[in-house]
């Protein structure tokens, strides 16, 4: 079903335009931003020498060429490696190849993104671009996290926003603690507490204290939507994770939620009649 445009519902792109594009590099944010995305998802990870890189799991395996855990490697590990050939040209046989397979001498777009450079695609894009950044917990860096996030934050201009509303980032967790950390040093940053399982504490819509954002999983939307509605009752706002197939997008439309966290940004526009 294609819907009439649905404005009010925010189209972030999952680890960039991540079905199109290998998950967290250049390409996938360039792809994303020019699939017309209202916000990028990035999850991010502090190196051994201290800086902070878009990369999902603990370990650089699945998603490189090398091997190791991201808190063990410095920077200059990672640059030598490629982010991008897992995503094997094999996937385009037969159709015409994205900009990211038909260049491979423009390495950077492939090789570990750091936050920093994607902090300066999103001020270059011409437009307002928000960016949903998550913390990775547990870690051996445990709360430098949250303060190499806010010092680089603030190096930008975005540590203290007027209010959360004019933010243009917002941080979100599955750790509450991570989200204290934020909310202590930068109270006018927006928070999203991500929610995987629906334990008993959270059933009746509460979030840990000052954050205003839930983000569970669709699963959890399709199981239960009534605690969609509780959360609205008690004034929150609701971003779901990860939304792909079209029936999940028009149930988020129908509960009311308010972003839909997705790898195929460009279709689901296109659903919500944008």
């Amino acid at each position: 079903m294609t819907h009439a445009p649905q404005r009010s519902i925010q189209v972030v792109a999952h680890r960039g335009a991540s079905e199109d594009a290998p998950e967290h590099t250049l390409a996938a944010y360039k792809k994303a931003i020019e699939d017309g995305a209202d916000a990028l998802e990035c999850d991010v990870r502090l190196t051994a020498d201290g800086h902070l890189v878009c990369v999902h799991d603990r370990r650089v395996n699945r998603t490189s060429n090398g091997r190791g855990a991201v808190s063990a490697l410095e920077l200059a590990d990672l640059a030598t490696l490629d982010f991008g050939s897992w995503k094997s040209r094999e996937a385009w046989r037969g159709r015409e190849e994205p900009d990211w397979v038909q260049r491979p001498e423009d390495r950077g777009d492939t090789s570990v993104l750091t936050l920093e450079r994607l902090l300066e695609l999103v001020t270059d894009s011409g437009r307002r671009v928000e960016l949903a950044i998550e913390t990775k917990h547990p870690t051996r860096w445990a709360g430098q996290v949250e303060e190499r996030l806010l010092t680089l934050l603030k190096r930008f201009g975005l540590d203290a926003p007027a209010g959360a509303a004019e933010s243009p980032v917002r941080i979100m967790s599955f750790s509450a603690r991570s989200l204290h950390r934020i909310r202590a040093a930068a109270p006018t940053l927006p928070t999203v507490y991500l929610v995987q399982f629906l334990s008993p504490r959270l059933r009746d819509g509460r979030l840990p204290a000052g954050v205003r954002i839930a983000g569970p999983s669709i699963r959890i939307v399709r199981n239960n939507p009534a605690y969609i509605e509780r959360l609205k009752r008690a004034g929150h706002l609701v971003h779901v994770w990860t939304v792909n197939e079209p029936e999940d997008v028009d149930l988020c439309v129908e509960l009311g939620i308010d972003a839909i966290i997705t790898n195929r940004p460009r279709a689901v526009l296109h659903q919500l009649g944008r």
